[in-house]
């Protein structure tokens, strides 16, 4: 639905100070460099992009940049300032924020923490500054005495205590929050979206790349899907990861379904033959311990029985799909959420398209587009799925456990 059509049919909120005019955001991101992140969803709102056959320009303008790290070759932050004379670039975030005013100045807040250099955790996750960000943004917000829409590219934070206060104080403060990865919001193939109040037993997702990155990707594909079973999100009591020759042992009895597996990369468009002459398609055990030199799971039980598990098998797929056994039908549900690929010199990733379209939608409307509390969850897996490889056991999760929501009704991955 084009962006026009669809605010007709909502209220628009915007803050009575700005009601006569184009909302302004400022931007906070690690580093601004060509293909990393912050240019594919800033960019977006600053210069436009594609949307179902039309040139769609944001309704909105972003009036103020803050870059944390802008040593090193290829940094972009003054040529977008040269290019945009509106684009004010700040020294602090409070300054993007106030605009030298000393109070809030803007009406959102776009936020991506990803890229840049920051120290490792001792499980090799990298530190990146999202709660510290979230921090001086809030404490902006509270010295204001108001608060804006507030957008947070990817997981929230690398340490779980941070990432729950986050969400905490998005409530106390009464201001939407939204963020999370593409995969939950792109196109699929199929386009189908997860029956309501399905009854699941299994669900898995087989994506690839590493840990404490890639990981996110492959468990949002599986939360946007399974939040919609019966009863919405309970909760996750326990998680296991498996790796190397752990991951092939389960694999081979049966941990996790292997009609799952084939139902799964059944949807695959990158999948790798397992045989030269395309007599067999699905590789075998062996053709695919060759193929796949680091294979990841995580598998997980939720509170209502619900067992998951999410496959990074780099080296046989570059894709992300889904599937699912639900009560009632023969047949697994399965689709493959859509990542049309840039050529990696020229080209935006079109798949950050409807991750910026539905920011912009939070922005006009005042209303996130889809829960909060799934970007906490998938971000305390991504925790918890590091330190069990970490401590080569099972890890009990009792504040995954206390993560219970209900679903939005209106699904917000991309149709066109």
């Amino acid at each position: 639905m084009h962006l026009a059509r669809y605010l007709s049919q909502r209220t628009f909120m915007a803050p009575k100070e700005t009601s006569k005019k184009r909302p302004q955001l400022a931007a906070v991101v690690t580093a601004y460099k060509r293909m990393l992140h912050p240019q594919h969803i800033v960019d977006r709102f600053l210069e436009g992009y594609g949307v179902n056959g039309t040139f769609h320009r944001p309704e909105m303008d972003v009036v103020s940049l803050y870059v944390d790290q802008r040593a090193g070759e290829g940094d972009l932050t003054q040529d977008r300032a040269d290019r945009h004379p509106q684009l004010r670039i700040c020294s602090s975030i409070a300054e993007a924020l106030t605009l030298g005013t000393g109070k809030l100045a803007v009406d959102g807040v776009i936020v991506v923490g990803e890229h840049g250099t920051y120290p490792l955790t001792p499980t090799g996750i990298m530190m990146h500054p999202h709660y510290e960000f979230f921090e001086q943004i809030t404490r902006v917000f509270r010295d204001s005495g108001r608060s804006v829409p507030y957008f947070n590219d990817k997981e929230l934070s690398w340490n779980w205590d941070w990432s729950k206060k986050m969400v905490d104080v998005s409530h106390e403060l009464g201001f939407p929050f939204q963020g999370g990865s593409s995969l939950a919001v792109t196109w699929r193939v199929p386009s189908v979206e997860f029956p309501t109040g399905a009854t699941v037993n299994e669900a898995i997702s087989i994506g690839y790349g590493g840990m404490g990155s890639y990981d996110f990707h492959g468990l949002e594909t599986i939360q946007c899907m399974v939040e919609r079973r019966k009863g919405g999100e309970t909760g996750v009591e326990w998680l296991q990861t498996y790796r190397g020759d752990s991951f092939w042992k389960a694999h081979q009895e049966g941990v996790w379904s292997q009609a799952l597996v084939k139902a799964a990369l059944s949807r695959s468009a990158t999948l790798r033959s397992g045989d030269p002459t395309f007599t067999n398609i699905f590789p075998t055990i062996e053709q695919m311990k060759a193929m796949v030199p680091n294979p990841v799971a995580y598998h997980y039980r939720h509170r209502d029985g619900l067992r998951c598990t999410m496959l990074l098998m780099g080296g046989m797929v570059r894709d992300f799909t889904f599937a699912a056994t639900i009560e009632g039908q023969s047949k697994p549900f399965s689709t493959q959420m859509y990542l049309p690929m840039p050529d990696g010199r020229t080209t935006l990733a079109s798949f950050f398209t409807p991750l910026v379209y539905n920011a912009e939608k939070m922005f006009l409307t005042g209303k996130a587009q889809y829960p909060v509390e799934r970007t906490l969850l998938t971000s305390g897996l991504l925790i918890a799925g590091v330190d069990s490889d970490s401590q080569g056991k099972r890890i009990e999760t009792p504040h995954l456990a206390a993560v219970n929501y209900q679903p939005y009704p209106e699904s917000s991955y991309w149709r066109s």
